[in-house]
């Protein structure tokens, strides 16, 4: 098994990452929308990972992770675990490499999140997530199967991958004074993080987590890796029970702060995108927005940067979370 975590990631290598993906992940949107601004007393501006390829930001790391694979690691495969943005953004980018990829999925991951991934190619392999662990399984199929494990969030070229769309979203708006990120075990929020003190070295980086899962916050708060249980919240991609060895650092040194929303202001923001900005947009992809829109920080006369993380929601699911 190759678990390839050498180091710490840099800003460069969030530039080498831009370099490597450019042409193949989507350079999304900035969206505005006036009647946000009025409600958060602030300028917004959206990044919408939830047109990336494969529904999500995952899509930017997964594909940096494996392209920066050597021949032989690539021939042999990789494997993942994953709720379901990370084993789509492996998988697609798996197909797009011509690489064998095998994903660990709990059993109550959404439908329509295993089916894309299968879609793609992978081979799906279930778990419990509150019984069984997710980390030893992977790390157990990798060994036997000789395959390069990529975690969803702990890996430097997951990290790096992630931190373009910040770059590419300050390229777009300037300088801002606040950057808002969704927060599940940190490869997004630490990647933006390296790029808005090389870019915009005046911006608060702010990350946002379920209120049922807030091992992030507690974490920062105490100065340590806190791990908690599964936490029961919509945001099934925040159901992350710990930061990562090669996240915290990164967070703990350039994360302003981290607050919490609740599973009410996750699904009347869902509403708001679908309403107001013709957006469909899964719970865990609200999570920054939540927190700007419901008052949870003080963005009032401020240029704000707001992640939507991701879209990947069945319109089962979606249509009973907005009609609700």
């Amino acid at each position: 098994m190759t678990d390839a975590t050498p180091g710490q990631p840099t800003f460069a290598d969030v530039a080498r990452a831009a370099d490597r993906i450019a042409g193949v992940a989507h350079r999304t949107p900035v969206l505005t929308s006036r009647t946000a601004d009025e409600r958060a007393g602030a300028s917004l501006f959206f990044k919408a990972e939830n047109l990336q390829r494969a529904g999500a930001f995952k899509f930017r790391g997964a594909y940096n992770a494996i392209a920066a694979l050597a021949g032989d690691a690539r021939a042999r495969g990789v494997i993942a675990y994953s709720s379901g943005n990370h084993a789509q953004a492996i998988a697609l980018a798996s197909r797009l490499l011509n690489v064998p990829a095998t994903i660990v999925m709990p059993q109550d991951a959404p439908a329509m999140k295993v089916a894309a991934t299968q879609g793609y190619g992978a081979e799906v392999v279930r778990y419990d997530r509150y019984t069984q662990d997710r980390v030893a399984l992977g790390r157990e199929l990798a060994e036997a199967r000789g395959l390069t494990l990529i975690p969803p969030y702990d890996h430097p070229d997951v990290i790096a991958g992630q931190g373009t769309l910040a770059l590419e979203l300050i390229a777009e708006t300037g300088p801002l004074d606040m950057l808002v990120v969704c927060l599940g075990g940190g490869g997004m929020l630490s990647g933006c993080a390296l790029v808005a003190a090389e870019r915009s070295p005046g911006c608060a980086v702010i990350g946002v987590e379920p209120e049922a899962g807030n091992d992030g916050q507690r974490s920062l708060r105490e100065g340590r890796i806190v791990t908690i249980p599964v936490p029961r919240t919509i945001a099934d991609g925040a159901q992350t029970t710990f930061l990562g060895s090669l996240t915290f650092p990164i967070i703990r040194e350039r994360v302003a702060d981290i607050v919490t929303v609740t599973d009410a202001e996750l699904v009347a923001t869902m509403r708001f995108f679908a309403e107001r900005m013709k957006l469909v947009v899964e719970p865990t992809g609200c999570l920054a927005a939540a927190a700007v829109m419901h008052g949870r920080l003080d963005v009032r006369g401020r240029r704000v940067g707001v992640v939507i993380s991701g879209g990947n929601i069945d319109l089962a699911s979606f249509a009973r979370h907005v009609a609700g």
